[in-house]
């Protein structure tokens, strides 16, 4: 994958919501155009926000699939994490649109995402609770 696609994954996850302040700028400290790189910061970026972060298999899941994370879905999952979090979920199965998230609320974290055909026959183990939004 080229810089090009993790600049633009980059901007898209790190921006925040309608009406949020922006996140300061980070730099990124491992090698450009690496999945490390761009892990490191996405890291950095939401956990300094107090936002949810992706695991680097969430991460490489995104890579993978092409999932699309704008600024709208990424508000949407947001609420997501927010609704699990008030009817006491720890392990949900967010779905937002035809894209599974499996998120550890505890950590605000998202361990895997699944979306489109690769939905088709999946089966969801050790969730405790889904979310539709």
């Amino acid at each position: 994958m080229d810089n090009i696609q993790y600049n633009r994954i980059i901007r898209q996850i790190s921006s925040p919501p309608p009406g949020a302040a922006s996140p300061p700028s980070v730099q990124a400290e491992s090698r450009p155009g690496t999945a490390t790189a761009f892990q490191t910061l996405l890291e950095k970026q939401l956990q300094s926000n107090g936002e949810i972060v992706f695991s680097k298999h969430a991460v490489s899941r995104v890579l993978q699939r092409n999932i699309e994370l704008s600024e709208s879905h990424l508000h949407r999952l947001n609420e997501g994490f927010k609704l699990a979090e008030r009817k006491g979920l720890q392990e949900p199965l967010i779905l937002i649109d035809k894209t599974a998230f499996i998120v550890n609320i505890k950590n605000n974290m998202v361990v895997t995402t699944v979306n489109g055909d690769d939905l088709k026959g999946s089966v969801f183990t050790n969730i405790d609770g889904t979310v539709i939004i």
